[in-house]
Formats: C-alpha cells, structure tokens, sequence
C-alpha cells in the first residue's frame, strides 16, 4: 500500500488572471476550495505549495498546511518537488499533484486517481472525463488526452499523447483532460531532474515532458469534468455552477 500526499501548487503571478488563487466564490478564495476538496477526498495529508506569503497565510489561516517555495519554477511539478523535499520525502510514496484552479473538483474523482495508482504500475497516474461537445476538441484552452482503446469505469490506459489543437481527429480516442497527476516518487523525482522538453514549451503542457522522457503515464476516467478557472469568465462559470449545487 502506498502512503499518499497531496500537494496543491499555487501562485498569484497567473498571465492570464493574476492573483486566481484569492479570487472568491461564495466567498471563500479558490485555493480553499480546492483545499477543502483534497481533504474531502480523505486520501492523505494535503499541502499548499507556493512562492507567496499570502496564499501562506490564507491557506494556514484556514487550518490548512502550506509550504513556501522557491518564486521561479517553470511548472506545478517542479514546485511541488520542492515542496515534496522540504517536508514530506519518505512519508509519502505516491504525491499527488493537483491542480489549484479547479474549485469544483469532486472528492471522489481524486479518491479514484490514488485507488488506481494502487492497483496498477506506471510512473504517472492522470484522469479524464467525456468530451460533451465537438466544439471542446478544437478548443485551445481544453487540453485533451489521446487513448489507443476507449476508457471505461474499470481500466486505466497508457496514454499516447496530450494536446490543446490536432487536425484529422474524426476516428481518434479523445477524452479532457483533467489537470490532476499522481507520482510514484521515484517517477517525481526523474520528472524533475529532465530539462523542459521541446512539447512542453511549444504546447505549454508539462506533462509532454514525462512523454518525451519514456515515462509511463497512464489516465483512468472520472465521470465529472471540473472546470479549470484560467480566466474571469471561467471564473463566472465555475461561480455559476457551485451555486446550483
């Protein structure tokens, strides 16, 4: 049985929508929404992992536990290493990595994750939900997953490639992508140790990096899709949707 650590990277210096983490939904920032949905999931110990004293302060104000990282990290992993070194190595073997911008994520989706990890081999463990609408696929701001079979409730695949836009997709196995991974922390450990690959920069997904290092990743399906706030109106979306729970 693998001992499991969530870390939940946050920073307010977003391009698109600076300050995301703070920004409130019924009143409660985002960043303890997404803590409150961690610790729902019962799975192990949760951190916030960020570069910036009021995310600290709010996080640890609210009875959570945050960790201050370095300000100058490239992506949510390469924070969470850090964070990972600092306080947690040799308590955990599994570290999930989940994402600080989806404030709706259900529980049970992440409960699932680590239930996979336990039950199967791989380096990296991501999930993935139902594309509803043609329109998501040749969206830019929805990251999809790309699967040689199709994903039920009771099989984990490895994954063949991660995109934003692809053409002649009409007979291919696409699913959205959920912004969660779990590493093993042998698997975290080399992830951070590999330069930023080509893929990651040119399509601003770290996850390519794994990818193009022969890292096995593997994504099971969650019957939610969360939204990801990466701008106002998403913002206004997610807001729109909690309200209606």
């Amino acid at each position: 049985m693998k001992n499991t650590t969530i870390i939940i990277p946050s920073r307010l210096a977003a391009r698109r929508f600076p300050n995301k983490p703070l920004a409130k939904i019924n009143n409660i920032p985002i960043i303890i929404h997404v803590l409150n949905r961690a610790k729902e999931s019962k799975v192990g110990e949760v951190f916030v992992a960020t570069p910036d004293d009021e995310i600290f302060q709010i996080v640890t104000k609210s009875g959570g536990k945050a960790i201050l990282t370095k300000s100058e990290h490239l992506s949510g992993s390469d924070r969470i290493y850090e964070a990972y070194k600092k306080e947690i190595k040799n308590k955990a073997d599994l570290i999930i990595n989940l994402q600080g911008d989806m404030p709706n994520i259900n529980p049970s989706c992440i409960s699932k994750l680590a239930e996979y990890m336990q039950k199967n081999k791989c380096d990296i463990g991501t999930l993935a939900s139902n594309i509803k609408d043609k329109i998501d696929i040749t969206n830019p701001n929805i990251v999809k997953v790309h699967v040689d079979e199709e994903l039920q409730n009771d099989n984990f695949l490895i994954t063949k490639d991660f995109f934003r836009i692809k053409k002649d997709l009409s007979t291919e196995k696409i699913y959205h992508h959920i912004g969660i991974y779990a590493f093993t922390s042998i698997a975290l450990t080399k992830y951070v140790g590999f330069v930023r690959s080509k893929l990651e920069i040119e399509r601003n997904l770290e996850q390519m990096r794994a990818l193009e290092n022969n890292l096995v990743v593997k994504v099971g399906l969650c019957d939610s899709t969360p939204l990801g706030v990466d701008t106002e109106l998403d913002l206004k979306k997610v807001t729109k949707e909690m309200k209606q729970r």
